[in-house]
Order: structure tokens, then sequence, then C-alpha cells
């Protein structure tokens, strides 16, 4: 029988030494092909308790192990604690693998901390229960305790609701499988969902109800500029509303994606663009009908989606991300024509993200005047936007607003 800890170590290693995102790490690992479900599953969970796991290794254990002995005992806590297998055979697989890894030395601390474990009471604080309860950074806890009170902890605790399919054609091909329909035409959430030849044939894509609901409150025009466009989802499914889409991206293999994307849908009307949208074109100056700015940002509210964020992220980021999204807003917002829109979003559920940027936006601009777009998906509206959140928006968690520019 194959070690089921073993492909989870070799690709959370990638992950906790390596600093790869956990998706290219599962990508990069050759994972046997008949276990792969289970081994993603196993990694998607660890790093998701993955401040939990640290502190029962805290209370449990006198001195931190280890990095690769904590990635063994991490995985070894997610089975017991959260997939409930017995316990003699994850402990008897996690030293069989700590030998294999040539920690000898350190088979009989596994072995001793997997048998005599305590789950530890919740910290009295009310931040650190948070934290701990949540398996969250405490910057973060902190963060949106202070901004979103009790409901601080669905926000932190909201499951994915799955996999977000949108349909060009052939829906009804796939709706035998369990699903949740969204308020968008041919978008629907899967339970699970897995590619076949007509993803490859254009009849379908994989875009998250955020990014579709994003698209479904911009108006349309002739011209759309979408600033930070990269893999190019929110650009393609705006290429129906706008005749023209140019779709700038930084880097050089991020603008083959949005091409590649394109060309997949059939979607002819798509220009890519390596260009850095914080820095002044003047062939853009005053061109199109809109322009999305999505912006780079801490992605606090896709967490249940990409739990490595939580182990990435630190809050000195924070103040970096707020300078690049002013700079991008409002260097993008010399390419809008008189009486265009300008859109603004980010897939956060900071304030300092979302209404603080908005608020010194047009503290500056005097051009533009809010207008806080509407959006069949659930959300909150606040002074100037709509903040949608994972437990009450199908799992996403992100914000958008638009400004009109006077004429």
């Amino acid at each position: 029988m194959t070690n089921p800890l073993c492909d989870p170590y070799f690709v959370l290693t990638k992950v906790y030494c390596g600093g790869k995102f956990l998706k290219q790490a599962i990508a990069e690992t050759p994972i046997e092909p008949l276990n792969k479900a289970r081994t993603v599953k196993i990694c998607y969970g660890v790093l998701e308790k993955d401040c939990y796991f640290d502190y029962i290794i805290g209370a449990n254990a006198k001195k931190p192990p280890k990095t690769a002995v904590k990635i063994i005992i991490k995985t070894a806590l997610y089975m017991l604690e959260f997939m409930q297998k017995h316990d003699y055979m994850v402990v008897d697989f996690a030293v069989e693998l700590t030998k294999k890894l040539g920690k000898e030395g350190a088979a009989g601390f596994v072995n001793a901390f997997l048998r005599s474990y305590k789950i530890p009471p919740l910290p009295g604080k009310a931040d650190e229960k948070l934290a701990t309860e949540c398996s969250a950074p405490l910057w973060l806890a902190k963060k949106l305790r202070r901004s979103y009170k009790a409901e601080a902890a669905e926000i932190l605790s909201a499951p994915s609701r799955g996999v977000c399919v949108r349909f060009e054609r052939g829906a009804e091909n796939y709706l035998d499988k369990p699903h949740i329909k969204t308020p968008f035409e041919n978008v629907f959430i899967f339970e699970n969902f897995v590619r076949d030849e007509n993803f490859f044939a254009g009849d379908y894509t994989f875009q998250s109800v955020g990014s579709v609901a994003i698209c479904s409150a911009i108006c349309g025009g002739q011209s759309l500029l979408d600033a930070c466009a990269a893999p190019g989802g929110k650009s393609v499914l705006l290429s129906a509303k706008f005749k023209n889409v140019t779709a700038c991206e930084l880097h050089a293999h991020r603008v083959e994606l949005i091409n590649a994307y394109a060309q997949r849908m059939g979607v002819k009307n798509v220009q890519a663009v390596q260009c850095d949208s914080s820095v002044f074109n003047k062939e853009y100056e005053n061109k199109f009908d809109a322009v999305l700015c999505d912006a780079p940002c801490s992605g606090t509210g896709v967490i249940n989606e990409n739990p490595d964020i939580k182990l990435f992220r630190k809050e000195s980021d924070i103040e970096s991300l707020n300078e690049i999204q002013l700079k991008i807003l409002e260097n993008c917002s010399r390419y809008v024509k008189q009486g265009g829109t300008l859109y603004y979003s980010t897939c956060s559920v900071l304030p300092e993200e979302n209404d603080s940027i908005v608020y010194k936006f047009l503290s500056s601009h005097p051009e533009y005047a809010l207008n806080i777009p509407v959006c069949a998906l659930e959300s909150r509206k606040t002074k100037f936007g709509l903040q949608f959140l994972p437990h009450i928006s199908l799992g996403a968690g992100f914000f958008l607003t638009s400004f009109i520019k006077k004429v």
C-alpha cells in the first residue's frame, strides 16, 4: 500500500520550503494518479488549518520541530482530526515517512507526539481565539474583527462552494451533476467538475463567480481597457459587451495566458498587450469608454480557494499594495473618455484596500463622480461601493465600485 503521506509531503514541501503557490506545487509534483484527489484534498486541508495546527504543535511540543518534521505532523493531524482516519495507520505511515526521508532521529518524536497530543482549549482573548478557531493569521483576525465584528468568524470560515463553470453552450449536458445555480445566465457552481474535451472546444470555461459578477455590472460600449487582465477571463467575457477590448498585463508570460484564453474561447476582439498599468501611456489618454482596474490585492476574499494566502500574505504587504492600487487607479483614470466609466475592484475584504482607496481617489479627482454599480449577486453596500463576502456571496469575497468621468 502506498504511504498516503508521501505525495502530500512532497507537494507541501514546495509550498513551505520553496515558496510555491499550492496550485503550482501540485502541477509540478508527480502524484500517483489513483490517489490524486486524496492528495489534493489533504494539501488544501493542511494549509487551511495551518495556523490551528501550529497552535496544537506549540501546546504539545517543548520546542518547535524542524520544518520537514512539522510538515509530516501537520499532514498526520489533518488526517486524524478532519478525515477520521485510524490512529494506528496514520501514526505508522508518519513514522515510516520520517525514516524514509533519512530523519530516523526524529521518528521517535513523531511517534510520541501523534500518540499523545491533546487539543488545547482556545485562547481567552477575542483576537487570538478568532485566529485559532478559524485558523487565520492573527493580524488578519484582528483586522476583520475590527471591521466586521461578530461576522468575522463567518467570513474567515466560509467554505469554498465548489467549481464555478461558465458555459458558452451545452450547459444542459452537465446539469445532472450536483450544482448550485448562480444569478448569472449559464453560470453554475458544481460540487465536482472534471474537465473534458468540450473545455478545449470553448464550450465552457472555469471562471470564479466573483469575476463573472464584476463583468455583469459593467456597462458596454465601443472600447474597454482591462488594466490588470491575466489570465483573461474578464476580458473574454466582456468582449461580448464591447467592440474592442485591450487587455493589459505586466509580464510577458501572462500576456500569453490571455491570448491562449481568448483563442480557446473563439474570441477575436481582445488585444493582449504587455504594459505597466501604473505608468502613463500617452496613446491611451482619453481613449476608452470604460476602464477596469481589477487591482493587485491581498486576496483575503478568496482564502477559501487559495489557503496558501494565509501562509504568504503579511500585514506589512498591505501598505505597499495600497500604494500600487491607488497608483493604478489614478493612472488609468487618465484613459477614460469624458462621460466614460472607470471601474475599481479587488478580491479583498479589507476596507483599507477598498473604501479607503476610493475615498483617497475621489478626494483628489473632482472630475469623477461616484457611481456604485448594481449586481445580482448578494453583497453589502458600503459608503463607496459593493462589498461581497464569502459567507453571503456564494463563497466569493471581493469589492466593486465605479466612477463616471464628468463631461
